[in-house]
């Protein structure tokens, strides 16, 4: 991340909502292999081999510490996504999303921005994996739904739960991610799950206008491009936080921070 760590908007500039292709450098792929703390060893799927792209503009070249703690998250509780219909924005590897298919879930749907080279790592990893239930597909946060939407059973159109794992550093993306949202989250049982980490201390403030930007009432009549009146009525609660490692350790700001994983809970009344 040391290459953004004084860019206000992030990482990825405009490239969200464009109608475009991301050109990506030729450089080979990683793996990561996740162990299940919880699964007893020699059991299947306790490894978990996380194929990863090489190199991307969006960052999915990694397996970022949040997405460890959603994983352990779901196995010490997975009454958290059993039975559930589960939606993951900004996938990457898209670890999350595997231990809740493992953990029960009705359906997980998997998404990423829709670049074929992510698409593919995304779909590689759900096959490699044997994860069951699993749908991939390419969205652009912000946009319409009605794709995601026909992946849910006849009867409902909403999800019980929404993934957003180390996103909200993505400053320019905000309102685009709470959009989407707002439309597919279902009110009162539904849970959107938001974790990240500080990597750049000195724009936590902004990081944490995600949560400001959530919970300010919905108003009628209020034009799109106004950002500051724009509020999307969840409820905010940070309920856990969970100390990992640093991910980019030649980047400046206090280390306890930037080691530091947050965990918050969106829902609506």
């Amino acid at each position: 991340m040391s290459q953004h760590s004084d860019d206000e908007d992030g990482f990825a500039g405009d490239l969200f909502g464009a109608e475009q292709e991301v050109e990506v450098p030729e450089v080979e792929p990683t793996f990561e292999v996740y162990t299940r703390e919880s699964v007893p060893e020699g059991t299947a799927q306790r490894d978990l081999k996380i194929k990863l792209v090489g190199s991307h503009p969006l960052w999915a070249h990694h397996l970022w510490n949040a997405s460890k703690v959603f994983a352990s998250l779901f196995d010490r509780t997975p009454e958290l996504v059993k039975d559930k219909y589960i939606l993951e924005l900004g996938a990457g590897g898209a670890l999350p999303s595997l231990v809740a298919a493992y953990n029960g879930a009705a359906k997980v749907v998997v998404t990423d921005y829709p670049d074929q080279e992510l698409i593919e790592n995304i779909q590689y990893n759900v096959d490699h994996n044997k994860a069951p239930n699993v749908i991939v597909d390419g969205y652009v946060w912000g946009t319409n739904t009605d794709g995601l939407r026909s992946y849910l059973p006849e009867g409902k159109s909403t999800f019980d739960v929404l993934i957003l794992s180390d996103l909200v550093f993505n400053h320019s993306q905000h309102h685009a991610m709470l959009k989407t949202c707002r439309d597919l989250l279902t009110p009162k049982t539904g849970r959107v799950y938001v974790f990240y980490t500080h990597h750049r201390p000195h724009l936590a403030h902004r990081d944490l206008e995600f949560f400001e930007i959530a919970q300010r009432p919905v108003l009628e009549n209020v034009d799109a491009e106004d950002r500051d009146q724009l509020g999307y009525g969840f409820k905010v609660e940070e309920f856990m936080t969970e100390k990992i490692g640093v991910m980019f350790k030649e980047d400046p700001g206090d280390e306890n921070v930037r080691a530091t994983v947050h965990g918050w809970q969106l829902w609506l009344e």
